[in-house]
């Protein structure tokens, strides 16, 4: 049969698509029978230059996703739409796939589709009845608790059963610094690993198999393993990650990028799923990474504004509002400061000679040089940048003899050479237990210090004169 003036009469891009078997059970090859004009526009830059009876490859980059639902369209013999997120075309695309009827048997189906370059909630919307329940828990499930880390691992464990999977994760990645780690992660009885993934992730090397998932996804919106072609493919694009699935016995595995505008933010992926249900899988989790990535997205954005809001840009450490809401927690008792600690007032010394006759990059340098000090000195404490020259270090939980020891250290190091010189006043809790008043007490000591230092060296009197009095 001559499908090319049937297939000319469709007004939407559409081809004819034919699965044939090669030699061997997996050996299939998926070509193009007939395309109308628009189909040939879409691949090749004129319509005379297409060829029929040719696999599909030759016009595009090989799509194991989309030969999934082309061989589940002709076997099941039941028409099939999904609508997804396609990277490839840096858009939306709308696929449709009707099984057709051929007079040599031949395994046929139509297929065509729409490209938008912003999702359509409409189309998003329009899923199956199972696959808009699944999402709709999800929906709930990020809504019942405020506590988004719980709200995610409600969610996971929700679709490691949909999945019928062994195991699920959600990956966060960031390619500029080359890291992941894992957000939430669901291990069901029957998986024969109960560690977890972040325990290979600390083993190292982990990233570089992460990298290639980039390569095997190729701008589709997923990749799926649920054959033994699959893990073949595996091999070719990244044989160290196929390594580690065949020791590990994986004969089935989805992963769909988490994306956030052209961004690849994470991943979420199921072993060993149901290859049975695969297609309502793909439907239920194309649906929901779209909206999980936003919501990841929007968690990332609300955390780095947190801490932009509570850290020094210049120095890295805590700033000024950090302070005050600390402060302001312990009076409320949300978030008491835990006794016994020691308050440490420390204030560069000689900082605006530095800014007049070196420069502010100079200067900005010492400041920089005395939050690493501090952190170098305090470790695992809270060190606040609180003014132009000025830092405060909140040490809890510590005894007399640390509060001494903090105390020896800072005072052995306050001129060291070609380093920050500074001046610095303490107060222990049990001494002042108002904090308020151990504050004070600390930040006059601090200004004592200060005039002293400014008595041994009287180049720096004007800075001295400058100085904010205790």
């Amino acid at each position: 049969m001559d499908y090319r003036e049937w297939i000319d009469s469709f007004l939407h891009i559409a081809c004819i698509i034919s699965v044939e078997q090669g030699e061997g059970d997996n050996d299939l090859t998926y070509k193009i029978i007939a395309a109308n004009d628009g189909y040939k526009r879409s691949v090749v830059a004129s319509p005379e230059l297409f060829e029929d009876h040719v696999p599909y490859t030759r016009y595009i980059k090989r799509d194991l996703n989309f030969e999934l639902m082309v061989r589940k369209c002709v076997e099941s013999k039941t028409p099939l739409h999904s609508y997804v997120d396609a990277a490839y075309y840096n858009a939306w695309m709308s696929i449709f796939m009707i099984p057709l009827k051929s007079e040599d048997d031949k395994k046929l189906c139509l297929f065509s589709y729409e490209l938008s370059p912003k999702a359509d909630t409409d189309k998003l919307s329009d899923i199956s009845a199972n696959a808009a329940a699944h999402v709709l828990r999800t929906c709930i499930r990020l809504r019942e608790t405020d506590d988004f880390q719980e709200a995610m691992e409600h969610v996971i464990a929700d679709i490691r059963t949909l999945c019928s999977a062994s195991r699920c994760c959600i990956l966060l990645t960031d390619f500029e610094k080359e890291t992941c780690q894992v957000l939430c992660e669901s291990i069901g009885e029957e998986d024969d690993d109960d560690r977890p993934l972040q325990f290979y992730i600390d083993q190292g090397g982990f990233f570089d198999i992460v990298k290639t998932w980039g390569d095997l996804i190729d701008g589709s919106n997923c990749f799926i393993i649920s054959g033994e072609e699959d893990l073949h493919h595996v091999e070719r694009v990244a044989p160290k990650w196929a390594e580690s699935l065949k020791q590990a016995k994986i004969k089935t595995l989805v992963i769909y990028p988490l994306r956030s505008g052209h961004k690849t933010i994470g991943y979420i992926w199921a072993k060993a799923f149901d290859a049975e249900n695969t297609m309502q899988i793909t439907e239920t989790l194309e649906i929901t990474t779209f909206i999980l990535s936003s919501e990841i997205a929007n968690d990332q954005m609300v955390r780095q504004m947190k801490i932009m809001s509570s850290t020094d840009l210049l120095t890295g450490v805590l700033n000024r509002n950090a302070m005050n809401n600390r402060i302001l927690n312990n009076d409320s008792g949300a978030s008491l400061i835990e006794k016994e600690y020691g308050m440490f007032f420390v204030d560069v010394n000689g900082l605006k000679s530095m800014n007049d006759s070196k420069g502010h990059i100079a200067g900005d340098a010492l400041l920089k040089d005395m939050a690493l000090t501090l952190q170098e000195f305090f470790p695992g404490k809270e060190v606040y940048r609180i003014g132009g020259d000025e830092f405060l270090v909140i040490a809890t939980n510590i005894t007399r003899e640390q509060f001494d020891e903090y105390n020896r250290v800072l005072r052995a190091n306050t001129e060291r050479k070609n380093r920050a010189h500074y001046a610095f006043g303490s107060s222990y809790s049990e001494d002042i237990p108002d904090i308020r008043k151990a504050m004070q007490h600390a930040d006059k000591a601090m200004y004592d210090d200060k005039e002293l230092y400014y008595k041994r060296h009287p180049e720096y009197e004007w800075d001295r004169r400058t100085a904010r009095k205790g």
